[in-house]
């Protein structure tokens, strides 16, 4: 077998700005991925984003442990090594980690869409976990999901300009992964850093501007965590307010999936690059607000949130 040349970054930037299709996309993308898998920490560059009081809610009632409690720990940051992370990605199908725990089938349950009113105390505290779990999606599909507190998308979070936000992301499966808040504008290189199985990444931010945000897993490969379930919204509100309304919250997303292993389907890298999904949902269920309708009253004021997490 003859060894295949490494793709340059000019590589990608070769074609006209006008080919703009399709096919074109497909075609960078899959360039993305093909650099990201033979450069170490190239997909995270390629992938990742740019960039009062003291906290007063705890959103779980586990406290998480400190990642320099771990024996051994380096004093030096993981951040994401394309080679390391992708090993996950074998053929290009997730492993189906979490198929024996869906041998009796997860119950299907609504997401509910509220945006809950932001708290008056100037902050929030966050303790997240990072799991394995199996998700139905549809009334007879299960996916083997990566997840922010155990379910896609993860919890939606609600503050106000100004207020101090820390937060805390403990991995409990072998996995490395990080999490990246699109409203913190804070060094990316140490917040949104890798962790491995059993240690914590802890860090604070104050949101400068209002409007809906995404946060997403910046793991390499970035894609890989995103469409397997790890992204979710934050929403900031001004500081001064809004006028009153019954306010929702839709992130939107896709499901790109291989042949089902025990009832569960794994999550497929290979269609993500192909950017053909099986299924398009808002907040992580096809069709569940046609069979079960987000209901308002007549003359009610109706605020929606809406991030593109696809």
């Amino acid at each position: 077998m003859t060894d295949q040349p490494t793709p340059l970054l000019s590589d990608l930037l070769d074609r006209s700005e006008a080919d703009t299709d399709v096919t074109s996309r497909r075609w960078f993308l899959s360039r993305a991925s093909a650099l990201s898998l033979m450069i170490p920490g190239v997909g995270g560059a390629l992938s990742a984003c740019s960039q009062g009081g003291p906290p007063a809610r705890t959103d779980t009632a586990r406290k998480a442990t400190s990642a320099t409690s771990a024996a051994g720990a380096s004093t030096q940051p993981h951040n994401s090594d394309s080679r390391l992370d992708s090993s996950v990605v074998g053929g290009g199908q997730q492993r189906a980690a979490t198929a024996a725990a869906a041998a009796s089938g997860p119950a299907f349950h609504r997401f509910d869409p509220t945006l809950a009113p932001a708290n008056k105390n100037g902050g929030l505290q966050l303790n997240w976990h990072a799991r394995e779990a199996p998700i139905r999606i549809t009334d007879d599909t299960v996916v083997s999901a990566w997840t922010f507190e155990g379910d896609i998308p993860g919890p939606i979070v609600h503050c106000r300009v100004g207020d101090t936000v820390e937060f805390t992301l403990t991995n409990d499966v072998d996995v490395p992964h990080s999490m990246d808040f699109h409203a913190a504008q804070i060094d990316p290189k140490q917040a949104f850093r890798s962790v491995a199985k059993g240690q914590s990444v802890t860090y604070t931010f104050k949101p400068r501007y209002a409007g809906a945000f995404m946060y997403h897993c910046g793991t390499a490969p970035v894609l890989m965590h995103i469409g397997s379930g790890m992204h979710g919204a934050i929403i900031v509100s001004p500081r001064e307010g809004l006028a009153p309304a019954k306010e929702f919250v839709l992130v939107q997303s896709e499901f790109y999936l291989g042949d089902a292993a025990n009832g569960v389907r794994p999550f497929d890298y290979n269609k993500m690059l192909s950017t053909l999904p099986d299924f398009v949902a808002f907040n992580g269920r096809p069709s569940q607000y046609v069979k079960e309708p987000i209901r308002v009253k007549v003359g009610d004021r109706v605020r929606f949130w809406l991030v593109d997490a696809g």
